[in-house]
């Protein structure tokens, strides 16, 4: 097994990694003359950024003001320039040549864009964005029963949570992942499926939070999955040769093995994207302790006050 013998290697580029890709040709590779500016990828994502703009502008002049909140601005700001540096940055060229890479590019997607366009509530602002006779019509079909078993359905949180599962493990299989770095309808697929299966499950985690898990769900939700994406990033990691036979030929142009490539890619998996999850678990931890503090305080208080009662009625 190498990876002993390159822990050095792996350590640096987990550390180093990204500053010595940016100070290698900084300005040949991270110059605005090498993001890809493709129309597929720009255009909708303007759409959708300005789609959201302009609802929150209507809101702020409208009767909605109050309900527009700083915080919900800046996690959409934060979520969608995310999605900007994933897909159209260098990162996503250099992805195609480093496995590293590619992994962080996939992380962005899954631990950074989905929980923070999630946590900016997008609907109501893009709501108000429509023409304001248009807005009845569209609530009245979104609550229509067809859709809203059919959303309640995907977005339950077990759907979720395996439908974002199965995601990860699938196309990390060698022939499917393989399959991406050829075609760009798969390698979109493979990006939409991520991205898709990601917002599913921080809208499960995040929106149904008080419903359908409870405290004591959301961590066994959020903890399983940091355990089984840990799991994969641990066998990339640890594996003795590697897994993708384009990263073969590539990756010896950035001066290291394919192996060595995955190996670091496996930790980028395991440790960055596991620690975040593994934060929002002891996070959660921490509030149901607080829930639970606060209900029994409350109950020791409506005790007491009955016991008052009791004693003031016998008085």
């Amino acid at each position: 097994m190498r990876l002993p013998g390159n822990i050095a290697i792996i350590s640096s580029g987990i550390l180093l990694g990204a500053p010595q890709l940016l100070a290698s040709s900084s300005t040949e590779i991270l110059g605005w003359s090498n993001w890809t500016w493709e129309r597929s990828i720009i255009i909708p994502l303007l759409l959708f950024g300005l789609w959201f703009c302009l609802g929150i502008f209507k809101m702020w002049l409208g009767k909605a003001r109050a309900a527009v909140r700083p915080l919900q601005v800046l996690c959409f700001a934060l979520g969608w320039l995310s999605l900007l540096i994933a897909l159209d940055s260098p990162v996503h060229e250099i992805g195609e040549q480093l496995f590293w890479v590619h992994m962080t590019q996939h992380e962005i997607f899954m631990v950074v864009a989905a929980p923070l366009l999630v946590l900016a509530h997008p609907f109501g602002p893009m709501l108000w964005a429509l023409p304001e006779r248009w807005r009845p019509t569209v609530a009245s079909a979104a609550r229509q029963k067809a859709l809203k078993l059919a959303w309640g359905a995907i977005s339950a949180p077990m759907v979720a949570w395996t439908l974002h599962g199965l995601a990860l493990w699938c196309w990390h299989i060698p022939a499917l992942f393989d399959a991406t770095l050829g075609s760009d309808s798969i390698h979109a697929a493979q990006h939409i499926s991520f991205l898709g299966t990601a917002l599913l499950f921080w809208w499960a985690l995040l929106q149904k939070h008080g419903g359908k898990l409870g405290y004591g769900g959301s961590i066994i939700y959020v903890f399983t999955t940091a355990i089984h994406t840990s799991l994969l990033g641990v066998l990339l990691t640890f594996s003795t040769h590697p897994w993708y036979a384009p990263y073969v030929q590539t990756a010896p142009a950035w001066h290291m093995t394919a192996l060595e490539d995955q190996q670091i890619g496996g930790l980028v998996m395991w440790i960055p994207a596991g620690t975040i999850l593994l934060i929002v678990t002891l996070a959660l931890v921490v509030q149901w302790i607080r829930s639970s503090d606060e209900r029994w305080q409350y109950t020791r208080t409506a005790a007491l006050l009955r016991a008052s009662a009791g004693v003031t009625d016998e008085n």
